[in-house]
This record gives structure tokens, C-alpha cells and sequence, in this order.
């Protein structure tokens, strides 16, 4: 039996997980587990630059281009996939894009000959982010407005958490060699896209007047347009992180492992804060959750221009993470309420390029903006975050009024 004091502690912690876990629908779950598995499964993208490099000889210069065309391809990946979202089924876009994924990743795994690797790489690019579109439209028409927030939150949890422990597993199976990191990428999308085929129904909204939409219909939207143009500019800013961090880092004089335990602190935040708030960011104004988002973004990049250790750059990495969770939750969820429901895979579409657009242009601007010194790099993304923030704060009252028609929708 159990004491007054253990029963209340239970009913305490079961309040709490209820808060932060309960409500949502079992198809989510499922849609979550997939995202955990085809995580923990990533390994080919993150270690495709050593591979080229170590296993198939190509120069530095080679390897760039090899990475280019993947984010050319990366580029129309998703407006695709939201169309096919749109049209054919949030189902056949996320297992299709899944499974075209997990065989071009053995394709290229077994490619010999240069020129076939970078038409492979270029279709990779073009199929691995096929299913974000149709995962965020899921979300959208599964869960009502005012939960949205925690569930795109979960997502991110999923991603952090199944992308920290693959990165671990994957650096030790490279060691052994690079195929099997190819095998176990394959079969982690096949498995996401049966998992969805099988336990995520196609959403009623896929019989609303489907075969009407255009993607002119989003691009009309002037709203989605300046969010997503506001979106770009913080998309440039985040993926410093991936690109001109590292080589920042190094001209301080810290190794390579110092840039891993940087990055570390970026997953564990977003693993530890998300739990903790996931459940208040649906109680938050949108306009000012994302304005808070973009601030704290440019705070932490302003904050990296000043520091030169490993603590001090771990400790800005968090100040921008905590950005980067109000503005990937929020920022889903907004798309989610502009967007009518037959028009959501067009609109995560849309959202999904700004994106793309910003991994491809982040390397080549942020790169020349190093040139001129790490403080004119950090000080531009401060400045383009604050800018971001101005626009949203600009943005305001069009996005409060669309909110409430969605939410009276």
C-alpha cells in the first residue's frame, strides 16, 4: 500500500505528465515514433562530406560541388512535397517520399562513378525532405489549433533527441565502414513510411475541393508570403551553426571536438526545455512567441561574437536554442492557421523552401562575411534577426485576425 505522501507524489507526476503528454491522438503518436526512428536512422547526410572524402577520394573542391547539388535539390524538395500532399494524400507523400529516400541512399551507397553519384545526390536532395510537408499537414489536421504548439514541439523533441544519439552511433559505425550507414539510413525511412501507411489515417479534410488548389493560391496569401520571406532570414541565421560556426571555432584554436560538444548543448537544450514548455507554448500570443524567438536568436549570435572558449560558445549556442524551439513550434503553428485546410501541404511547402533557400544560401553568405571577421558574421545575424522581428512585429495585427478566423473556423 502505498503512504498519503507516495500517493500524492504519483498524482502529482501524473498531473504533470498529463500536461505535458496526454491529449494528444494515437495517430500522432505513431507519426512521432516514426519521426524518433527515421532520427536515429540519419546518418548518411552528417557524415556524407567524410565519406566522399575518405572512402571515394573526391578533393575539397569536389565534395563542396557534391554538397551544392544536394542543396539545389534540397531546395525544390519540399514545395514538391507539399503539392503531392495536396493532391494525392499526406500518406503517398510522406511513405512515397520515404521510401524513394531510403533507395536512393543505397543507390548511392553502391554508386562508383562520379557523374552518377552527383545525379543520385542531386535526386536525394529532391526526395529527403518530400515528407516534412505532409508531416506538419498531419499535425494540422489532427490536432485542434490551441494544441498545435506542443505538437510541433514534440516533433522537434523527436528530431533532437533520435539526431544526438544517431550522431553518436553513426561516428562509431563509420570507423567500421561507410555502407552500413547507408543500410541503416534506408531502412529507418522504410520503416517511417510504414509506420505512417499503416497507423496514420488520410485526414477528412483530403475530401475538401483538393484538386482546386494551386500553389498561385498560397503565393496570393500576403501574409504567408512576408512570413515566410521574415522565415528566410532566420533560416539564413540557423544554419551558421552548421557551416561557419565550425570554421570560427577553429580560428580560435578549438578542435573539432570542442565543435561537437557545442553542438551537443543545442540537442540537450531542445531534449531537456521542450517537456518543460511544450505545454505553455499554445497559452502564448503568436506574434509576440515568434518575435520572442527571433530575438533570442540574434541575442545568442550577437553574444558568439564576444566569446572565444568552449563554455562561452556553448553558452551562446543555448540563449539561440531556446529561439530556435519558440521559433520551429510557433512558427509550424502559424503556418497551420493560415493555411485552408486543402492548401496545408502547399503552404509547409512554401515555409519548408525558406528554408531550403536559407541552407543554401547560409554557406555562401555567411562564408564571405567570416572573410571580414567573425564579429561582422555574428553582428549581421544579430541584425538580421532583429530585422526579422521588426517585420513580425509589423505583422501583428493581420496575424492576430487570421488566428482568430482559424480559431473560429
Amino acid at each position: 500500500m502505498w503512504t498519503k505522501q507516495e500517493a500524492g507524489a504519483a498524482r502529482y507526476f501524473s498531473v504533470i505528465f498529463k500536461a505535458r503528454f496526454g491529449g494528444l491522438p494515437r495517430p500522432f503518436w505513431i507519426l512521432w515514433a516514426g519521426t524518433l526512428v527515421n532520427r536515429l536512422g540519419t546518418m548518411v547526410i552528417p557524415f556524407l562530406s567524410f565519406y566522399l572524402s575518405l572512402e571515394r577520394g573526391f578533393t575539397a573542391t569536389e565534395v563542396g560541388v557534391v554538397l551544392a547539388v544536394l542543396g539545389v535539390g534540397s531546395v525544390l524538395s519540399q514545395p514538391i512535397g507539399g503539392v503531392i500532399a495536396d493532391r494525392w494524400g499526406r500518406r503517398v507523400a510522406l511513405t512515397g517520399g520515404m521510401l524513394a529516400t531510403g533507395a536512393l541512399m543505397l543507390t548511392l551507397g553502391y554508386a562508383e562513378s562520379t557523374p552518377v553519384t552527383v545525379v543520385v545526390v542531386f535526386l536525394l536532395g529532391v526526395t529527403l525532405d518530400l515528407f516534412r510537408p505532409a508531416s506538419q499537414a498531419i499535425v494540422a489536421d489532427l490536432i485542434p489549433a490551441e494544441g498545435r504548439p506542443r505538437a510541433f514541439g514534440m516533433l522537434l523533441w523527436a528530431v533532437n533527441l533520435g539526431f544526438a544519439l544517431s550522431m553518436a552511433l553513426g561516428g562509431a559505425l563509420a570507423r567500421e565502414g561507410f555502407l552500413t550507414l547507408f543500410w541503416i539510413d534506408a531502412l529507418s525511412c522504410a520503416l517511417f513510411g510504414a509506420l505512417v501507411w499503416r497507423g496514420v489515417p488520410e485526414p477528412s479534410v483530403q475530401q475538401v475541393k483538393t484538386s482546386q488548389g494551386r500553389v498561385s493560391d498560397v503565393l496570393r496569401d500576403r501574409v504567408m508570403v512576408a512570413f515566410v520571406c521574415l522565415t528566410l532570414l532566420c533560416a539564413f541565421v540557423f544554419v551558421q551553426a552548421l557551416t561557419t560556426l565550425p570554421l570560427a571555432m577553429e580560428r580560435n584554436g578549438l578542435p573539432t571536438s570542442s565543435y561537437g560538444l557545442v553542438m551537443a548543448v543545442n540537442g540537450l537544450t531542445v531534449v531537456v526545455l521542450q517537456p518543460l514548455l511544450g505545454h505553455r507554448l499554445g497559452m502564448l500570443d503568436r506574434n509576440r512567441g515568434l518575435m520572442l524567438g527571433m530575438v533570442l536568436m540574434g541575442a545568442g549570435n550577437a553574444a558568439t561574437a564576444w566569446v572565444s572558449g568552449t563554455l562561452g560558445y556553448g553558452m551562446a549556442v543555448a540563449v539561440w536554442t531556446v529561439g530556435e524551439v519558440l521559433l520551429t513550434s510557433i512558427g509550424s503553428t502559424l503556418v497551420a492557421d493560415l493555411a485552408p485546410a486543402h492548401l496545408r501541404g502547399r503552404y509547409n511547402g512554401l515555409y519548408g523552401l525558406a528554408w531550403g533557400l536559407g541552407t543554401f544560401t547560409a554557406p555562401l553568405g555567411g562564408t564571405r562575411l567570416l572573410e571580414a571577421g567573425a564579429p561582422v558574421l555574428w553582428y549581421t545575424c544579430a541584425a538580421l534577426c532583429g530585422a526579422a522581428a521588426l517585420g513580425q512585429w509589423a505583422l501583428g495585427g493581420p496575424v492576430r485576425r487570421r488566428v482568430l478566423e482559424a480559431a473560429g473556423a
